[in-house]
């Protein structure tokens, strides 16, 4: 075919759309909303650009969050342009946010402030939903489903089609009443109403403004002439985002979302974007002859699939049956055996017993020597009493040793089949794919757990995973809630097509098992190996290190994250190194969280590199941070601060008073307990014993600190085992934040769910 050919017939196609020439009967399967299965109502864009009804977006939205809210609006009316919703309160913001699906914040926060260094506040997430379409997570903002578009253009197709499909149905005149109601022969779009004849030249007279309005076939479909902002709601959109896909107003460009993104104008947007579709359109109807080759090839791959499976299935049923009866024979065999045992067993106690029974006066053999000795021939009394004293002699000897002619115990015939039910269990077919293996050391666990799992290596594509938990472990709960959450049962998450997931609402200071498993053709592996996590006793406190208060650009590397903090020699040390005769460090350089802590427990965990020199770790309030920071270097460290006796500088020097600050000790691959007295209200074994050996520990690969603001106490564990390494009374006069003193060498990481909730936004 040649170009100009191919334009002429890309132009006729362009034409058949304007006029709305293509059939329309065909697409039905188009216009269905994924939901409700049903034609599209009202439909919403959605940010991937698939279609929802607005009453089943709101239906998913109050099911996803457990949580109803008023969502009546002005959407809800034909000519709406877009759909409404009023802005839920804070508490159900807050009740939306824990029920987010995988980017959901990991804890509750309780109050959290800042002195004069605090950053501005974070904006919750509002909600996150899955797309029915896609299954992507969709971020609706604050504003929730009134930022969505309506989808007019799907509307009218919508409503082309129900025209098409009840072309025998008339639409009647809106104005005339009832038995009097006349089929209507126009629609008003400004009116927004159906009219017949003479009532559309009563209500639009000559003359009038209303002569001049709008009218087309008879249509029960209404839009707005003009789409207007969901964010600028007196403004018309007419511009497009290139990097949203979406309509847009000049002040979305000139200072809203889409400032530094790029935009084109709607009529530029409008022909690039038809011409786009025209030749997707174009190209495959030009491929309608392949299209139908392939239809066919797959209306084959059914029928052989129908036939495969059949057969697959008899195949196997076949397998069961030879199964079955091997199990019947088995069965019968060995029933038979007992049986057969046991009857000689009983056949053989009672031999015995009527033996036994004949030692009784006047009876059997003892009845019978009665007798004999009645003999008064001597001849025939010994003919027969010789062998009648030896049968008594038998008789009185088995008395003596009472044996019992068989054992009645049947142990050996006790059957032993878990090797053969776990080979049952495990039985399956030769596609079942290989189970996965938790990964560990990407795994964490908190109130929320982020559970990750490693593929057998040269491992076939799987459809998707299931993660399996249940709770071992833990505080004791009232019987309603053991009952309601069916302690100890296995639960399932809902399907997951990643490498791991989140599992949410984790109770505190409790055990838990996990295991995974993956299906592949509806077929699932078997279980891997279960895996036990201990959750921390409070949940996750979210902070990254700040920037600001005290920071040393100099001695401090701080990453982009700002989750990473590295001291390092400044370079004006280095410069000066040729005059450096002795090295000696008279200080730490101090960093702290960028949220502080007023009340509550929060739990947070960090990793601290081997090589490190020498780091404290721990909390301080926010009056002993300004002391540190304001005072010169030699007098800034605990080390010099008379009131504290915290790290004193002696291994001997024990404290007694709590403290506005309490800090852990680590350097060189080992953690050091402060000394502590009998009396003082820390508590660890090695604490107060008196040889410094026992109070030096193997430093933990990740370290988790406790705050309980509430009951002024801090705790220190290893954030693997949740051992309680060590805890004291603390001040919390103040505001607390979480503290790190470097000096020399030195890393420490925080972990992933302590920066995840700051990161997010």
């Amino acid at each position: 075919m040649s170009d100009s050919e191919d334009m002429t017939e890309f132009a006729s196609i362009v034409e058949r759309i304007e006029r709305g020439e293509v059939p329309i009967k065909n697409i039905e399967r188009e216009l269905i909303c994924p939901i409700c299965k049903e034609l599209f109502t009202h439909p919403l864009i959605l940010p991937c650009q698939h279609s929802v009804c607005h009453k089943c977006i709101r239906e998913l939205l109050m099911l996803n969050h457990e949580d109803s809210f008023d969502a009546g609006s002005e959407c809800s009316l034909p000519g709406s342009p877009r759909s409404r919703v009023p802005s839920p309160s804070m508490e159900r913001l807050d009740r939306l946010v824990r029920s987010a699906t995988v980017r959901r914040s990991f804890g509750s926060r309780g109050s959290i402030s800042s002195p004069g260094w605090r950053r501005g506040s974070v904006t919750p997430r509002v909600t996150t939903i899955p797309c029915p379409g896609c299954q992507h997570d969709i971020d609706l903002g604050e504003r929730g489903i009134s930022m969505l578009f309506r989808n007019f253009t799907l509307e009218n197709i919508v409503e082309r089609y129900r025209q098409a499909a009840r072309a025998a149905i008339a639409i009647m005149c809106n104005i005339c009443k009832p038995p009097l109601q006349q089929e209507a022969t126009k629609s008003c779009m400004d009116c927004k109403a159906s009219f017949c004849n003479e009532c559309f030249k009563l209500h639009h007279p000559w003359g009038t403004p209303k002569a001049q309005h709008e009218y087309v076939g008879p249509t029960t479909n209404f839009r707005p002439k003009v789409l207007m902002c969901p964010e600028h709601e007196m403004e018309k959109v007419n511009m497009y985002c290139e990097v949203c896909r979406r309509p847009v107003c000049h002040l979305c460009k000139l200072g809203g979302s889409h400032a530094n993104h790029k935009v084109t104008s709607m009529s530029s947007a409008y022909k690039i974007l038809k011409e786009k579709l025209a030749k997707s359109i174009h190209y495959l109807i030009s491929k309608e002859d392949q299209v139908r080759t392939q239809i066919t090839d797959l209306e084959l791959l059914v029928n052989q699939t129908e036939e495969n499976g059949q057969l697959a299935e008899r195949q196997a049923n076949e397998h069961f049956e030879r199964l079955f009866e091997t199990l019947q024979e088995r069965k019968s065999e060995m029933l038979k055996s007992i049986e057969q045992s046991r009857n000689r067993r009983m056949d053989q106690l009672k031999a015995q017993m009527e033996e036994y029974q004949g030692m009784l006066e006047n009876s059997g053999l003892v009845g019978y020597a009665q007798e004999v000795l009645k003999e008064t021939d001597q001849s025939c009394f010994v003919q027969t009493a010789k062998q009648l004293h030896i049968r008594i002699q038998k008789a009185t000897e088995s008395l003596r040793t009472f044996h019992p002619a068989s054992d009645p115990c049947f142990d050996e015939f006790v059957l032993d089949t878990s090797r053969e039910e776990s080979l049952l269990k495990e039985m399956c077919f030769g596609g079942v794919p290989d189970p996965p293996l938790i990964d560990l050391s990407n795994s964490r666990v908190y109130n929320e757990a982020l559970i990750c799992w490693r593929l057998p290596e040269d491992h076939q594509p799987t459809d998707h995973h299931m993660l399996e938990y249940r709770r071992l472990g833990g505080p004791s709960k009232s019987p309603s809630q053991e009952d309601s959450e069916d302690s100890g049962a296995w639960r399932a998450t809902d399907k997951v097509y990643g490498p791991s997931t989140v599992v949410c609402d984790l109770d505190p200071d409790s055990l838990y098992s996990f295991r995974v498993r993956s299906c592949r053709n509806s077929m699932f592996s078997p279980h891997s190996p279960e895996v036990t996590f201990h959750t921390p006793p409070a949940p996750a406190f979210g902070f990254l290190f700040s920037d600001k208060c005290g920071f040393s650009t100099d001695r401090l590397i701080l990453n982009k994250r700002r989750d990473t903090v590295e001291s390092v020699a400044s370079m004006a040390f280095l410069l000066a190194a040729e005059r450096v005769q002795t090295g000696s460090y008279i200080g730490l350089d101090y960093i702290i969280g960028d949220t502080g802590i007023s009340q509550g427990r929060h739990y947070w965990a960090f990793k601290v590199e081997p090589y490190s020199y020498m780091i404290k770790v721990g909390v301080a309030s926010d009056s002993k941070l300004l002391e540190w920071f304001h005072n010169p270097r030699d007098t800034s460290s605990p080390r010099y601060d008379h009131d504290s006796g915290h790290d004193s500088g002696s291994e001997d020097t024990c404290y007694e008073l709590s403290q506005p600050f309490t800090l852990l000790t680590l350097g060189m691959g080992k953690l050091f307990i402060p000394k502590t007295s009998s009396s003082s209200t820390a508590s660890t074994a090695n604490a107060t014993s008196g040889d410094p050996g026992n109070r030096v520990l193997p430093l933990p690969q990740r370290l988790g600190v406790c705050l309980d603001y509430d009951a002024c106490r801090v705790f220190f564990f290893d954030a693997d085992t949740m051992r309680c390494l060590y805890e004291r009374q603390v001040d919390c006069s103040g505001t607390m934040y979480p503290a790190f003193g470097l000096m020399g060498s030195g890393k420490v990481q925080l972990e992933e769910f302590t920066t995840a909730k700051r990161l997010t936004f």
